[in-house]
C-alpha cells in the first residue's frame, strides 16, 4: 500500500484550504482558534508541507462551515468527449482505501465512473447513501460487500450488481483482500453529483466501525438482515 500512496496523484487539499479560507475572509490565527489547530500546522499544511488526516479535515470544515467534500472539490469544465490515461485520473486518498475519477467529472451528460481500492475493513461509513441516478457495481478484484435496500450482496471478481435511483445502499470490504471495484451512476438529477456522496461519506470520519455482516453470505447471493 506504502507505493500505491506514494504514485497516487491527489488534489490539492492544502491549496483549496487557503482557498477556502480566504473566501470566507478567515484569518490563518482565527481559524486556529475555532479547529482547535495551531496556526503552524495551519501554515504546513497550505503549503503543502503536510497532508492532513480526516480528523484534522473534519475540524477544518466544521470551523469553515463547510462539508468535507469541500476540500476535494473544484471546477472543472464539462466536456463531451472525456479521454482519461491511466496517470492523469484524479485520485482521492481516504482511510484504507482510494477513489480514482474516471473522467465522469469533467463529463457534460449525466454519467459519473469511479474506480475505488479498498484495504481490508474499508467502508462508505456508517449511514447508508442515496441519490438520484441509477448504479452499476462491478468487481475486478477481491471480494466486495454491497447492502442495498436492506440486503446484502457479496460481489467477486466478474460479478455486477445494479440498482435503481432513491435507493439506500452502503459498501464494505470484508475480507483480507484488496477490492478493486468500478461504480457508474447514470441519469441523476442534472444539479447532483453522485459520486460526491459516496467521497462525502467515506470522509466523514477517520475511522469508521465496520459494517455487521452475516458471516454465513455466500458469493451471488442476498439476505434480509434481521
Amino acid at each position: 500500500m506504502d507505493n500505491f500512496w506514494k504514485e497516487a496523484l491527489t488534489v490539492d487539499v492544502g491549496q483549496r484550504l487557503r482557498q477556502l479560507r480566504e473566501e470566507r475572509g478567515i484569518s490563518m490565527r482565527a481559524l486556529a482558534r475555532n479547529s482547535n489547530l495551531s496556526a503552524n500546522a495551519l501554515s504546513m499544511i497550505e503549503r503543502g508541507l503536510t497532508s492532513p488526516s480526516v480528523s484534522t479535515l473534519n475540524k477544518l470544515a466544521a470551523a469553515l462551515q463547510v462539508p468535507i467534500v469541500a476540500f476535494f472539490k473544484h471546477e472543472v469544465v464539462k466536456e463531451k468527449v472525456v479521454f482519461r490515461k491511466a496517470a492523469e485520473r484524479t485520485r482521492i486518498p481516504f482511510e484504507r482505501g482510494m477513489l480514482e475519477g474516471l473522467g465522469g467529472e469533467s463529463f457534460a451528460g449525466r454519467v459519473e465512473a469511479f474506480q475505488i481500492r479498498l484495504e481490508n475493513g474499508a467502508n462508505s461509513g456508517p449511514n447508508q447513501l442515496l441519490h438520484s441516478g441509477s448504479e452499476l457495481v462491478y468487481c475486478l478484484q477481491g471480494r466486495l460487500a454491497y447492502e442495498v435496500d436492506h440486503h446484502t450482496f457479496l460481489l467477486e471478481p466478474g460479478d455486477s450488481l445494479l440498482f435503481s435511483p432513491q435507493t439506500l445502499h452502503r459498501w464494505h470490504n470484508p475480507g483480507p483482500d484488496v477490492v478493486n471495484a468500478i461504480v457508474v451512476i447514470s441519469s441523476f438529477d442534472q444539479d447532483e453529483s453522485p459520486s460526491e456522496y459516496h467521497l462525502a461519506a467515506i470522509l466523514a470520519e477517520e475511522n469508521f466501525p465496520g459494517v455487521d455482516m452475516d458471516e454465513g453470505v455466500k458469493p451471488g447471493m442476498s439476505f434480509e438482515e434481521g
